[in-house]
Order: structure tokens, then sequence, then C-alpha cells
């Protein structure tokens, strides 16, 4: 990519549609539109009725609105204008090969749109991270996380905290320069400023303690486990809707992990079946058992249909079902009492499981840090505390640059291009 590179884009749902949107940016993209077009175009920021001609034949490509977007003030920073066409292959194709054919323009790459809103200071890194989590989204629970991230609520905390350590940073400073000056002070000084990296450290400390954004992209896991032929694969079908695993009264049809990912509540969820835990010398179901005792240590949740004595270690909450129901002549078993065949207590095990997820998850409306985030913020926590621990003022100093470095990669001042290019790859077409 290069300054005068002016892109294009099919920046809506995918064809046939109602309307495509197409979207062009850069220094040409103007002039793109008056090659396109047969009239002068319309005011800023104003639709307006266009033909769409090809530039070169003047064969009439298609009738749509106009929008003209000058920069700096813009998505991007720089001009741009959208197409906004009928939504048919045809037109598409036809549209994107005429503007190809203009000097000076090219299709755009995967999140070059956002690429360029980045390069142009018209976003920070952390607000593209949450823009590609909210174009992901597939949950409400995922698109609230999302907006807080996209809306600035990371990168406002980074503001005050830079801010705060640049303020101590730039006392260290001072006080390294001016040591034997009569205006700096030295030992209260530095206790005042240390405290104030301590409440930093302490915000900081509070994040990181919360569930990251692992478990609201990929889903709780849930694990379905007990000995066979107690029902587990006739919860797994009557919890993701559908017969996804074969139901038979014999012992040992299930072999191999089933798993199903679906929404309870807005909360997203990754429900799996296995094998029934028992004593076998079958080399296969040997497997198979080993598979689901793996899959249950690390589950976040376990429906556990078995004896409590019988279930394998796990560091997921446990929640005891006692299953069909319906079928049971004598007292009742430990925990919810479940019949998929009536639908008994399906509904109170989802809610129990919702409940449980809570814990794991965001809180509604907070923003959720990355893996990448977490390991960054973690650095600059590590950076505080040993700042904390020494009293030469040179290694309180270097602790200081070590965090705010640690800040500008969140934000983007100061990051690799392979961190860049991994994070825009994954961006589609046209945003």
């Amino acid at each position: 990519m290069t300054d005068r590179d002016t892109i294009f884009a099919l920046s809506s749902g995918q064809v046939p549609a109602a309307i495509a949107v197409i979207r062009i940016c850069g220094p040409a993209a103007l002039e793109a539109a008056r090659a396109v077009t047969d009239r002068a175009l319309p005011a800023a920021r104003q639709a307006g009725l266009r033909g769409i001609f090809h530039p070169r034949t003047r064969e009439l490509l298609d009738e749509a609105l106009l929008i003209c977007f000058p920069g700096p003030r813009t998505e991007t920073g720089e001009d741009q204008v959208e197409l906004h066409c009928h939504g048919s292959r045809a037109v598409v194709q036809d549209v994107e090969s005429a503007l190809a054919g203009l000097p000076g323009l090219r299709k755009a790459g995967p999140g070059e749109f956002t690429h360029r809103a980045f390069l142009n200071g018209k976003i920070d890194l952390a607000g593209v991270e949450g823009l590609g989590d909210l174009v992901a989204a597939e949950t409400a629970l995922q698109r609230r996380a999302a907006m807080a991230m996209f809306g600035g609520g990371l990168s406002s905390k980074i503001a005050d905290w830079t801010q705060a350590l640049r303020r101590a940073a730039a006392q260290i400073e001072a006080q390294l320069d001016f040591a034997d000056e009569g205006d700096v002070s030295n030992g209260e000084g530095l206790f005042e400023i240390l405290e104030r990296s301590k409440t930093v450290a302490a915000q900081i400390g509070r994040e990181l303690a919360k569930p990251t954004s692992a478990r609201l992209k990929d889903g709780i896991r849930v694990a379905i486990g007990g000995p066979p032929n107690v029902g587990k694969s006739s919860l797994f079908n009557a919890l993701v809707g559908r017969d996804a695993a074969i139901v038979s009264p014999h012992a040992g049809t299930t072999r191999d992990i089933i798993e199903a990912a679906i929404s309870f509540h807005g909360v997203p969820f990754v429900i799996s079946d296995s094998a029934g835990l028992h004593a076998s010398d079958e080399e296969i179901e040997k497997i198979g058992i080993g598979r689901a005792e793996a899959l249950i240590s690390q589950a976040d949740i376990v429906l556990w249909l078995g004896d409590g004595e019988d279930l394998p270690e796990t560091l997921g909450v446990v929640i005891p079902i006692s299953s069909k129901a319906d079928l049971r002549d004598g007292p009742a078993g430990a925990g919810i009492q479940v019949s998929t065949a009536s639908g008994e207590g399906i509904d109170r095990v989802i809610e129990l499981i919702c409940t449980k997820a809570a814990s794991l998850l965001p809180a509604p409306g907070d923003f959720a840090l990355s893996e990448r985030q977490h390991a960054v913020l973690r650095r600059v926590e590590d950076a505080l505390h040993m700042a904390a621990t020494v009293r030469d003022e040179i290694l309180i100093g270097e602790c200081f640059r070590q965090a705010l470095s640690s800040f500008d990669e969140l934000t983007g001042s100061a990051t690799t291009e392979t961190v860049l290019d991994e994070l825009f790859s994954g961006f589609c077409i046209g945003k």
C-alpha cells in the first residue's frame, strides 16, 4: 500500500442483495466518481441519484445513489465515495471491473479501509481489535463487549494510565537531572511518585482479573459426562435442539467427542457429548473413554449424569443431573431432575449453566481483553511492581519507560508490522 493508491471494494453483505455498497477511498476517489457518472457530483455528504457508466464504452451499468465524503473528515481520513447500487452479482462485477480500469485504482485487500483509518489516526489499535470483534460477533454479549472496546473503553483507560505514568516519569527524570537543585524534592517526592504508580498498577490488576475475551469468542465449554447408557446423548440433543448424536439403548454407542456451538440468552456455548466412563478392555472404547476424561478435565461446566464419587478430576463447575426422570419408579436421584422425553428440567439446566457462565464472561457492556492485550498489560503491571521494589531512581525511570512502551503497543503507537498484518488479515475485504 502506498499513499497514492486509491482502493475500492464491496463493503456491504454478499450479493445478491437489495443494495450493494461499493466504497472508493483515496486521493483519486472523487475523480473516479466523476469518471463513471453522467452528471456533476452531488454536494458533499448528500445522496444523489446518478447513472453509473463504464468510463470507456459509456455503457449504462446501473442507476445508483452516490455519496461523496471529502477528507479528512471521513472514517479513513481520506476522500471517500459510496455507490449504493442494485445488489445483483452482474451489477457489482461490472461496476468493480469499470473501477479497476481507471488509472491508480485497485481492489482493496482485507481490512485495508480500517488499516488506513488507523494509519491516519482515526482509530487506535484497541479500537481496531474491537471493530474486528464487532464484525465477527454472533451473540448479543459478544456485540456488547466489542462495542465497548470499539467505543474506546480500553483506550480511555490507557490514556489515563499513560498520563499518570508520564507525569511520574517526568518527575523521576527531573530528580535525576537536577538532584543538586533546591527546588526538586527527593525522598518524599519519590514516595509520592511510587504511590501514584502503585495506584495505576492496582487499576491494571483489576482489569487483568476480569475474564478475557477467549471464552466470549470460543464459547463456554460444557461437557456432558457419566457412565454408559444414562441419557448423555439424549440430553445433548435436547440442549442443542436437534438430533446431532445417535441415541441407542446399547451401551457404548458414543465413542468419540461430538460438539455443537449454541447460544443461550445471548451467551455462546460449546456443548460436548462423549463416551460413557467405565472400565473396558476394548482398545477403541478405551481411547474414547480417555478422550471423555480429558474433555471433562478441561471443561468450564460439567453436566454429570453419574454418581458423584465416579466424577473424574475437573477444574470446571459440576452440575449434577438425574436423568430419565420419566422412567424412574423409586425416589428421585441427586441433582436436577431431567426427562428428555417430556422436556422436564431442560429449561432449568439451561438457566443454571447460564448462571454459572456469568462468572466466566465479562459483565454486559464491559470490554474484554484479548490474549495479546492481556499479555501486554501484564508486562506493564510487572514493570510497575518492579519499580516499587527498587530505590534506584535510574531503575525506577527505566521501569516507567518499559510500561509506557507497552502502552504504545496497545494503542499502536509502537507496534510491529507483524502484529498489524495479523490483525488486519482477519478483516473481510471492504472493511
